[in-house]
Formats: C-alpha cells, sequence, structure tokens
C-alpha cells in the first residue's frame, strides 16, 4: 500500500458513521447486518463483496445465514482499528446492496 494509513479518531468515525446509515463500530470493527428476502440474494452478495474486496486488497470477515449477512471489518496491518481503508469498503458494499435486495 502506499502512504501509511492511521486509525481514525472517535470524532472522525462518527463524522463517517453519518454518511453510512445502518452501520455502527463495535469492538473496534465497523459493522453492518443485512437481510434479504431468501438465501441466494445473500449468496449472491458474498460473491460480489469478495471481488471487492479483491480490487481493493482489503477484506471483511462476511457471516452468511439463511437470508442475512454480517460484514465486521477493520484494518489488522495496524493492530485492528478502524481506518479509511474500512470506511472505503462499507461504501462500495453499500452501492450495491439494493441491487441485491437487501435491506
Amino acid at each position: 500500500m502506499g502512504a501509511q494509513v492511521e486509525p481514525l479518531g472517535e470524532k472522525e468515525i462518527e463524522e463517517r458513521l453519518a454518511e453510512l446509515p445502518g452501520w455502527s463500530v463495535e469492538d473496534d470493527r465497523l459493522h453492518r447486518g443485512y437481510h434479504f428476502p431468501g438465501h441466494l440474494p445473500a449468496a449472491v452478495m458474498v460473491m460480489h463483496i469478495a471481488r471487492i474486496q479483491e480490487e481493493l486488497d482489503h477484506h471483511a470477515d462476511l457471516t452468511l445465514g439463511y437470508n442475512r449477512l454480517t460484514v465486521a471489518v477493520n484494518t489488522h496491518s495496524i493492530g485492528g482499528k478502524v481506518t479509511d481503508l474500512d470506511f472505503g469498503l462499507a461504501r462500495r458494499i453499500e452501492e450495491i446492496a439494493g441491487a441485491h435486495g437487501a435491506h
């Protein structure tokens, strides 16, 4: 990666969360749960997120249930803190979530 990644402060995190309804920070991880109309849309969403993660070279923990998907991410390289990289991934996920019927 290029520039040094720094953990975000509490105020910076609050400002970025205001732009991402449904997301929160729990235990130093940016977190969101999605609900889908069935299993297949949830599973397809996992594949689309995987592609985004590969493109960004930044990966979240994804937990797939029957019609639910939980996303949790932080930046391991700086000791598991929330950074701009995590919010960048969250924004990309939000861009595709509606197309999969997520809410």
